[in-house]
């Protein structure tokens, strides 16, 4: 809605230090819940094309919607129309993202140990590490590959409510 939008705008200007109507990495890293989000630099990763360091704010629009909660009459909506980047599809491919690190359309072990390490930090050690993300691969791995691909990842989160998980209320 307009008010959503105009909302939105001024906090895209309160983060604006540089008042050129764009935002940097740093503008990111001085929200205190990205900032303390042991997923924070993925997800700033995400407001930024490949190879871009600023971003305006129809990109910081159009990254901030994958977050945005499904409302019921949305769900009836036309179903030829292009899908919201809030559905659950969207959402999906936003998460599986935060993992792929290298881009290649698989989470590998290593990627996983990543993310992993990024989430709990130094509290469990590399060897119990590895034996989750092993236990993790081994469980959603369908093809044999040692990673788990898109599909893959779909089908191990089909009984997640990814909606809700995913949905930041930031505009109420």
């Amino acid at each position: 809605s307009h008010s959503q939008i105009t909302r939105l705008y001024s906090r895209f200007t309160s983060l604006d230090k540089g008042e050129n109507g764009t935002l940097s990495r740093e503008d990111f890293q001085r929200i205190p819940e990205l900032a303390i989000n042991p997923l924070g630099d993925r997800i700033i990763n995400a407001f930024f094309p490949e190879g871009e360091d600023q971003v305006n704010f129809r990109g910081f629009m159009r990254t901030l919607a994958h977050f945005r909660p499904i409302e019921d009459n949305e769900k009836s909506k036309d179903v030829n129309g292009p899908e919201p980047l809030n559905s659950r599809s969207n959402k999906l491919h936003f998460a599986f993202r935060l993992y792929d690190l290298d881009k290649d359309d698989k989470i590998s072990r290593d990627e996983l140990l990543q993310v992993l390490r990024m989430m709990v930090g130094v509290n469990i050690s590399d060897e119990q590490l590895g034996s989750i993300a092993d236990r993790t691969i081994q469980e959603a791995d369908q093809d044999g590959d040692s990673a788990i691909s898109f599909t893959e990842f779909v089908k191990v989160l089909e009984k997640v409510d990814v909606e809700q998980k995913m949905s930041i209320r930031f505009l109420h």
